[in-house]
Protein backbone atom coordinates (compact mmCIF):
# COMPACT_ATOMS: atom_id res chain seq x y z
CA UNK A 1 0.00 0.00 0.00
CA UNK A 2 3.16 2.29 0.40
CA UNK A 3 6.20 1.76 -0.56
CA UNK A 4 9.35 3.03 1.47
CA UNK A 5 9.92 5.71 -1.13
CA UNK A 6 6.43 7.27 -0.57
CA UNK A 7 6.98 6.73 3.20
CA UNK A 8 10.05 8.54 3.50
CA UNK A 9 8.44 11.84 1.07
CA UNK A 10 5.67 12.04 3.65
CA UNK A 11 8.38 11.64 6.41
CA UNK A 12 10.20 14.27 5.18
CA UNK A 13 7.08 16.66 3.87
CA UNK A 14 5.63 16.71 7.32
CA UNK A 15 8.90 17.41 8.72
CA UNK A 16 9.70 20.74 6.82
CA UNK A 17 6.33 22.31 6.41
CA UNK A 18 5.97 21.40 10.45
CA UNK A 19 9.52 23.20 10.95
CA UNK A 20 8.42 26.14 8.24
CA UNK A 21 4.88 26.68 9.56
CA UNK A 22 6.57 26.49 13.58
CA UNK A 23 9.04 29.17 12.32
CA UNK A 24 11.77 27.59 13.40
CA UNK A 25 10.47 27.11 17.44
CA UNK A 26 11.53 23.84 18.99
CA UNK A 27 8.85 24.54 21.99
CA UNK A 28 5.69 24.71 19.08
CA UNK A 29 6.75 21.99 17.43
CA UNK A 30 4.78 19.51 18.64
CA UNK A 31 1.79 21.16 18.67
CA UNK A 32 2.74 22.21 14.55
CA UNK A 33 3.61 18.28 13.78
CA UNK A 34 -0.11 17.96 15.20
CA UNK A 35 -1.38 20.16 13.05
CA UNK A 36 0.38 18.88 9.71
CA UNK A 37 -0.45 15.36 10.63
CA UNK A 38 -4.56 16.00 10.89
CA UNK A 39 -4.52 18.39 7.73
CA UNK A 40 -1.72 17.70 5.61
CA UNK A 41 -1.54 13.70 5.76
CA UNK A 42 -5.48 13.62 5.85
CA UNK A 43 -6.04 15.75 2.70
CA UNK A 44 -3.49 13.60 0.85
CA UNK A 45 -4.44 10.40 2.14
CA UNK A 46 -7.74 11.17 0.78
CA UNK A 47 -7.25 11.89 -2.52
CA UNK A 48 -4.75 8.38 -2.59
CA UNK A 49 -7.09 6.10 -0.90
CA UNK A 50 -10.50 7.26 -3.40
CA UNK A 51 -8.40 6.97 -6.42
CA UNK A 52 -7.09 3.12 -4.84
CA UNK A 53 -11.02 2.55 -4.58
CA UNK A 54 -11.39 3.03 -8.01
CA UNK A 55 -8.70 1.06 -9.30
CA UNK A 56 -6.12 3.25 -10.15
CA UNK A 57 -2.60 3.28 -8.58
CA UNK A 58 -1.85 6.47 -6.80
CA UNK A 59 1.35 7.44 -4.61
CA UNK A 60 2.57 11.07 -2.57
CA UNK A 61 5.69 12.24 -3.94
CA UNK A 62 7.39 15.18 -2.54
CA UNK A 63 8.37 18.22 -4.57
CA UNK A 64 11.95 19.21 -3.46
CA UNK A 65 11.57 22.60 -5.17
CA UNK A 66 7.87 23.17 -3.72
CA UNK A 67 9.36 21.73 -0.12
CA UNK A 68 12.77 24.30 -0.29
CA UNK A 69 10.71 27.27 -1.33
CA UNK A 70 8.45 26.52 1.79
CA UNK A 71 11.58 26.59 4.06
CA UNK A 72 12.61 30.16 2.40
CA UNK A 73 9.70 31.83 2.35
CA UNK A 74 9.11 30.58 5.98
CA UNK A 75 12.61 32.72 6.79
CA UNK A 76 11.10 35.97 5.49
CA UNK A 77 10.18 37.71 8.38
CA UNK A 78 6.28 39.45 7.99
CA UNK A 79 6.10 37.31 4.84
CA UNK A 80 3.84 34.74 3.65
CA UNK A 81 4.96 31.10 3.80
CA UNK A 82 4.21 29.82 0.48
CA UNK A 83 4.63 25.42 0.47
CA UNK A 84 3.45 23.11 -1.80
CA UNK A 85 5.29 19.75 -0.37
CA UNK A 86 4.03 17.85 -3.23
CA UNK A 87 1.36 15.82 -4.59
CA UNK A 88 -0.74 12.21 -5.14
CA UNK A 89 0.06 11.02 -8.62
CA UNK A 90 -1.88 9.17 -9.85
CA UNK A 91 -2.67 6.76 -13.14
CA UNK A 92 -5.58 7.77 -14.86
CA UNK A 93 -6.01 4.03 -16.17
CA UNK A 94 -6.69 0.74 -14.54
CA UNK A 95 -6.49 -2.88 -16.06
CA UNK A 96 -9.82 -4.35 -15.54
CA UNK A 97 -9.10 -7.35 -17.36
CA UNK A 98 -6.29 -9.41 -18.76
CA UNK A 99 -6.14 -7.03 -21.58
CA UNK A 100 -8.74 -4.39 -20.88
CA UNK A 101 -7.59 -1.22 -20.30
CA UNK A 102 -9.84 1.46 -18.85
CA UNK A 103 -8.94 5.71 -18.39
CA UNK A 104 -10.66 7.75 -15.30
CA UNK A 105 -13.94 9.50 -15.91
CA UNK A 106 -14.36 13.10 -15.46
CA UNK A 107 -16.34 12.27 -12.44
CA UNK A 108 -13.85 9.60 -10.72
CA UNK A 109 -11.31 12.82 -11.57
CA UNK A 110 -13.41 15.38 -9.73
CA UNK A 111 -14.42 12.95 -6.86
CA UNK A 112 -10.67 12.36 -6.39
CA UNK A 113 -9.61 16.02 -6.30
CA UNK A 114 -12.65 16.70 -4.24
CA UNK A 115 -11.62 14.62 -1.43
CA UNK A 116 -8.29 16.45 0.12
CA UNK A 117 -11.01 19.85 0.88
CA UNK A 118 -13.81 17.64 1.64
CA UNK A 119 -11.74 15.96 4.20
CA UNK A 120 -10.28 19.14 5.47
CA UNK A 121 -13.80 20.99 5.53
CA UNK A 122 -15.25 17.84 7.17
CA UNK A 123 -12.17 18.06 9.81
CA UNK A 124 -12.76 21.71 10.15
CA UNK A 125 -16.29 21.37 11.35
CA UNK A 126 -15.45 18.57 13.51
CA UNK A 127 -12.76 19.98 15.30
CA UNK A 128 -14.95 23.61 15.34
CA UNK A 129 -17.84 21.84 16.75
CA UNK A 130 -15.35 20.19 19.51
CA UNK A 131 -14.53 23.56 20.82
CA UNK A 132 -18.23 23.76 22.21
CA UNK A 133 -17.71 21.23 24.59
CA UNK A 134 -13.58 21.41 24.77
CA UNK A 135 -12.66 25.22 24.07
CA UNK A 136 -9.08 23.81 24.16
CA UNK A 137 -7.02 26.16 20.90
CA UNK A 138 -5.25 23.60 19.74
CA UNK A 139 -8.89 22.52 18.00
CA UNK A 140 -9.65 25.75 17.39
CA UNK A 141 -6.24 26.25 15.47
CA UNK A 142 -6.37 23.06 13.71
CA UNK A 143 -9.90 23.50 12.28
CA UNK A 144 -8.60 26.70 11.07
CA UNK A 145 -6.12 25.93 8.92
CA UNK A 146 -7.39 22.64 7.69
CA UNK A 147 -10.45 25.39 6.15
CA UNK A 148 -7.62 27.32 5.52
CA UNK A 149 -5.50 24.45 3.53
CA UNK A 150 -9.45 23.60 2.01
CA UNK A 151 -9.93 26.91 0.78
CA UNK A 152 -6.17 27.16 -0.71
CA UNK A 153 -6.45 24.00 -2.73
CA UNK A 154 -9.94 25.11 -3.89
CA UNK A 155 -8.71 27.82 -6.15
CA UNK A 156 -9.14 27.15 -9.47
CA UNK A 157 -5.48 27.38 -10.87
CA UNK A 158 -3.61 24.68 -11.98
CA UNK A 159 -2.22 22.20 -10.69
CA UNK A 160 -4.55 22.89 -7.58
CA UNK A 161 -7.58 21.19 -7.01
CA UNK A 162 -10.01 23.26 -7.50
CA UNK A 163 -9.16 23.80 -11.21
CA UNK A 164 -10.06 20.02 -11.55
CA UNK A 165 -13.13 19.91 -9.29
CA UNK A 166 -14.67 23.42 -11.49
CA UNK A 167 -14.23 21.71 -14.57
CA UNK A 168 -16.40 18.83 -14.04
CA UNK A 169 -19.15 20.16 -11.43
CA UNK A 170 -19.18 23.62 -10.91
CA UNK A 171 -21.81 24.15 -8.46
CA UNK A 172 -20.47 21.30 -6.11
CA UNK A 173 -16.66 23.11 -6.16
CA UNK A 174 -18.61 26.35 -5.07
CA UNK A 175 -20.50 24.47 -2.13
CA UNK A 176 -16.99 23.72 -1.41
CA UNK A 177 -15.27 26.77 -1.31
CA UNK A 178 -17.75 29.11 0.01
CA UNK A 179 -17.90 26.42 2.83
CA UNK A 180 -14.12 26.41 3.59
CA UNK A 181 -14.54 30.23 3.38
CA UNK A 182 -17.10 30.47 5.81
CA UNK A 183 -15.46 28.07 8.12
CA UNK A 184 -12.46 30.34 7.93
CA UNK A 185 -14.28 33.42 8.98
CA UNK A 186 -15.79 31.85 11.90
Amino acid sequence: MFSRKEIKDLFISVIILSLAFSSFNIESLPVTIFIVLAVFISHEMSHKFLAMHYGFSAEYRMWTFGILLGLVSALIPGGIMFAAPGAVYITPYRREFAFRVTRMTKKQHGLINLAGPATNIVIGIALFATTFFFPLELFSLTARVSFFLAMFNLIPIPPLDGSKIIGWNSKLWALAFCTSLIGLLI
